[in-house]
């Protein structure tokens, strides 16, 4: 089920747009770097690894007019199996070479399109697509919003400071502190949707937020169901934290393989 967002990012990846392919490897080439040092851990270098990720992404938009939504596969199926492509070939092309023959690329098989145990997507590897596009939505409340706004919300939730300390860093009161916290919240909220819906295929994927503590609809059941619009907030809170501070170990890994 490819909602109008998801069409429309595709469809300025066909046309070649500079910026969309830049919001894909910002959201996306740390997760796929990572696996792919993971998978080739010791037959493949940190070189290899920048090039296999830029060709999984290249080959992301070719295989999308090829993409059957009907049959069933997740966004994060689609990254998976094409890097293990891409990788896999690499790999065997290597091995040819040793043997003193070349080979020619293998062909796509399309059955990733269907929804299926086998192809190893495992709950760390959905987990960690997900936190990646919660960490898009994060960098982009933190372009459009006042830095000071930002700044309180960092430091209360991604930070894990108290109201009090915040307030008394800044030199404002605490309820200040909540109102700008306030203000995030609902942008963060905002383009939480449309991160989620411009990656997802799948109705299953549309319901991960929620599912991870995630409630994107204010005074939603699950909000009246916590008890408070108030609990329900922090709940969303306690879930950015969680899920931010997750994706920097991430991204520490990343960094650490880049390093070698």
């Amino acid at each position: 089920m490819l909602t109008n967002m998801t069409t429309t990012f595709i469809a300025r990846l066909r046309a070649n747009d500079e910026s969309a392919w830049f919001e894909l490897w910002e959201t996306f080439g740390p997760v796929i770097r990572v696996q792919l040092s993971r998978w080739g851990r010791g037959r493949i270098g940190v070189e290899t690894v920048r090039d296999l990720s830029q060709e999984t992404l290249a080959a992301l938009s070719n295989s999308i007019e090829r993409y059957d939504p009907a049959r069933g596969a997740r966004f994060s199926t689609w990254l998976l199996a094409i890097a293990k492509h891409v990788l896999g070939d690499e790999i065997d092309r290597r091995m040819a070479l040793k043997r003193g023959g070349g080979k020619a690329n293998a062909s796509f098989d399309e059955s990733w399109m269907k929804a299926d145990a086998a192809m190893g997507v495992d709950d760390a590897y959905e987990a960690s697509v997900f936190r990646a596009k919660v960490e898009a939505a994060i960098r982009m409340v933190e372009r459009e919003t006042d830095f000071m706004d930002f700044s309180v919300y960092r430091m209360r939730v991604l930070d894990g400071q108290s109201g009090k300390e915040v307030a008394d860093s800044i030199g404002v009161s605490e309820p200040t502190v909540s109102r700008k916290l306030a203000k995030v919240r609902e942008v963060l909220r905002s383009r939480l949707q449309e991160v989620v819906t411009t990656y997802s295929f799948t109705r299953d994927e549309l319901d991960e937020a929620e599912r991870n503590g995630l409630t994107l609809v204010p005074n939603s059941a699950a909000g009246e169901q916590a008890g408070s619009q108030k609990t329900a907030d922090v709940m969303f809170d306690d879930a950015i934290a969680e899920i931010y501070h997750r994706q920097m170990e991430l991204r520490a890994e990343d960094e650490q393989n880049l390093l070698g």
